[in-house]
């Protein structure tokens, strides 16, 4: 089933200037055009979409989602590539995690300082 820009957007949570990018950038390939023109997207390119962006928001870079792009372009021989890349954007992940952890347990012995802090001075007065 073919979906619209509108359509894609609204399914997916991205906006159409976004589609329009991905697509101008070289992160689409070979969507589909109606007769009169206007962009239409199968459920293979839904997907596509769908991992670019979870690629995007979990911090890859644009010139490595264009590499993935490419990658997805050429087929079941670069599987291999893609499993390689996805590799290491997951370790880069799970280092994003890990220091995100470190720099929460500092937040809460903060809020913990302070709330004890606030409790000082309740009782001081």
């Amino acid at each position: 089933m073919p979906y619209s820009p509108g359509e894609v957007a609204g399914k997916l949570g991205v906006s159409i200037d976004t589609l329009r990018y991905y697509e101008r950038i070289g992160l689409l390939h070979g969507i589909e055009r109606n007769t009169a023109g206007q962009r239409m997207f199968s459920d293979d390119d839904l997907g596509r979409i769908g991992l670019l962006r979870c690629l995007r928001d979990s911090g890859m870079p644009i010139a490595r989602l264009r590499r993935f792009a490419e990658l997805l372009h050429d087929g079941p021989d670069a599987a291999e590539q893609r499993v390689q890349l996805l590799a290491e954007h997951d370790r880069e992940i799970d280092e994003k995690v890990a220091r995100l952890r470190r720099e929460q347990e500092r937040v809460r012995e903060k809020i913990a300082w302070y709330r004890a802090e606030t409790a000082r001075t309740q009782e001081a007065q």
